[in-house]
């Protein structure tokens, strides 16, 4: 039988310290959530994969959670090489993870997670890609040093004018009601979301990371056409519409993303883009299906 443990600690990746979360025991899995969200996120999807014998690794990226602010932006290349890192530097005290991981990304992390799967193939067990962000053909209409600039401009002011304290827990609320089937409430503990959202720095990370999101889609289409994808993978997407009606373009893109990859395509229903939390079940049998 296995011996189930939790280790949460910061540990330090190119520099910044980043909040880990591992528990469990058994082959490895690693979880990443969208943008502006935490570690809590994947609670639901956490205590299934462990039940089921998976060591599970969840971890904030700079500016998002519990980890220090990014020193500045980011990309699919650099993310990857930042989960490859993190898996580095768990060292004594937590479950192994030297074996090949499942990687499973959530909205923008999708791009990290399918990056670090191209990067690292010999690290890769299996791709599950969780209402994945998808840009066919990204483009921006300023160059990134413009968008990066006033990101960092619009974080120190909305910090300044102290609307992370006042208002960062409702927003936080009102932006996963929003992103739930039937408009469920967020079930994160209070305590977690006023320690994190009322802080600044989560909002300058989540700032940060979006203004160079054009920049990082096209940045994971360069990589597949000079890395394959050798993993097994699945494409995981929610839809809150009724079963056999009509799917909305957002499914079709999903789809066709499932083909290019030559991944299985998979629905959650009743779901919003919040799957784990919708769908917390069928996240993680989709991984232990691809794993």
């Amino acid at each position: 039988m296995n011996t189930r443990f939790v280790n949460t600690r910061f540990v330090r990746v190119d520099g910044i310290p980043l909040h880990v979360v591992v528990e469990g025991a058994g082959p490895p899995v690693v979880l990443s959530a969208g943008l502006a969200m935490a570690w809590f996120d994947w609670d639901p999807v956490a205590a299934l994969l462990v039940a089921r014998g998976r060591t599970v690794i969840r971890f904030d990226r700079p500016g998002h959670g519990l980890s220090a602010p990014a020193d500045g932006p980011s990309g699919a290349a650099a993310e990857a090489h930042r989960i490859a890192g993190l898996l580095d530097a768990l060292g004594p005290g937590t479950a192994p993870v030297t074996a090949p991981v499942t990687v499973v990304g959530h909205s923008i992390a999708g791009f990290h997670a399918e990056a670090f799967a191209r990067l690292y193939p010999e690290r890769t067990a299996a791709l599950v890609l969780v209402d994945s962000s998808v840009e066919e053909a990204p483009r921006a209409l300023l160059p990134a040093a413009v968008r990066t600039g006033a990101a960092r401009a619009l974080g120190r002011a909305v910090t300044a004018a102290g609307l992370p304290a006042a208002l960062g827990p409702a927003l936080r609320g009102a932006a996963v009601r929003a992103s739930r089937a039937g408009r469920a409430a967020d079930p994160a503990a209070r305590d977690l979301v006023r320690r994190c959202y009322r802080t600044g720095r989560v909002w300058r990370g989540a700032l940060l990371e979006n203004s160079r999101y054009p920049d990082t889609a096209a940045e994971l289409l360069a990589l597949r056409a000079e890395h394959p994808l050798k993993a097994p993978a699945t494409v995981l997407a929610g839809h809150d519409g009724p079963p056999g009606g009509p799917a909305p373009r957002w499914l079709g893109r999903q789809a066709a993303l499932a083909d290019a990859l030559g991944a299985r395509f998979e629905v959650a229903r009743p779901a919003g883009h919040l799957v784990m939390l919708d769908r917390p079940h069928q996240v993680a049998r989709a991984v232990l299906r691809t794993a």
